[in-house]
């Protein structure tokens, strides 16, 4: 018969039980800045809005996993935008309703720049805080068209068309439009605009008449975004935390938790920087001259 061996099956045991506590630590443990903290209070997570917004998918996954932490009582948008494409900056607003249903508390916060879709964005929100110098407000849509016909006249190019149907290429590039083009893609955008004036409208219980007037894509800053009532309070990151707090009856100061990031090699990091750059800046040409629909602010020298 063998002998047991009590000293390591001693070992073995608290080797199991030491791996489990640490997947239990790692499992309810959250990144905040280079530190790891335990959970022992309650959280408000903030949620990054920065850029031209061009893909909703990041932010709306990082809303629904906050929306599914039950540690996580309010959510924090931290918006740093000039807007975006319409679709997007839709889906963005749906999304923040829709969490704000199922009982989480969200505020928008303001950094720089909150225009046109990132100022839409805000307005899904239960209150908006901004700085006093954020640039805000631009409530408009944008469509650009490029016409290149006189150059390619120039050099001697000329385009030729095959469509289905008379609208099929209006604001072609190579020809002028029409009056009936111009007249249909007008009467598009209005119905966006008109879209943008009620979400405002509705969200900050505003008279619909009283948004129109302003919504002709001028902006404001905070404070005058305030007199407006655009805008509910003056304040940074750190007061729009506190806003969060005092909606959502927590107790104390609750930690902000950021999104966590995947560690990557200097070398991926440097990479993966110069293809955003470049990226960044082919998709803002398109979405500032492109035909596409746009709530973005194009006034800004970039």
């Amino acid at each position: 018969m063998r002998k047991r061996h009590p000293v390591l099956f001693g070992l073995l045991l608290l080797s199991l039980i030491g791996v489990a506590f640490f997947f239990l630590v790692y499992g309810m443990s959250s990144v905040k800045g280079d530190k790891t903290t335990f959970i022992a209070k309650d959280r408000i997570g903030v949620v990054p809005v920065k850029g031209v917004i061009l893909d909703s998918k990041p932010v709306n996954d990082v809303l629904e996993k906050y929306s599914k932490d039950d540690s996580i009582k309010a959510i924090i948008l931290r918006i740093d935008t000039p807007g975006g494409g319409v679709g997007p900056s839709q889906e963005i607003f749906d999304k923040v309703r829709s969490v704000r249903k199922k009982g989480k508390t969200v505020v928008a916060s303001m950094g720089s720049m909150a225009t046109s879709g990132g100022y839409y964005v805000a307005c899904a929100a239960e209150k908006i805080v901004a700085n006093p110098g954020t640039l805000t407000g631009s409530i408009g849509v944008i469509m650009h068209f490029t016409n290149v016909e006189d150059l390619f006249k120039k050099v001697g190019l000329r385009a030729s068309v095959i469509k289905s149907g008379k609208y099929k290429d209006a604001g072609s590039p190579f020809r002028d439009m029409t009056k009936e083009e111009r007249e249909l893609l007008q009467a598009l955008i209005d119905d966006v605009h008109e879209q943008f004036v009620d979400a405002v409208s509705v969200s900050r219980t505003l008279d619909k008449e009283k948004v129109k007037e302003i919504a002709d894509g001028r902006i404001f800053t905070g404070r005058q975004a305030v007199g407006l009532k655009l805008v509910d309070e003056l304040g940074d990151l750190e007061h729009a935390a506190e806003v969060a707090a005092t909606l959502a009856q927590l107790d104390g100061k609750p930690d902000l938790v950021y999104p966590k990031e995947e560690r990557r090699s200097v070398w991926r990091y440097m990479m993966e920087e110069m293809v955003s750059v470049l990226k960044r800046e082919m998709v803002e040409t398109v979405v500032e001259t492109g035909p596409g629909l746009s709530y973005i602010y194009v006034g800004q020298g970039r």
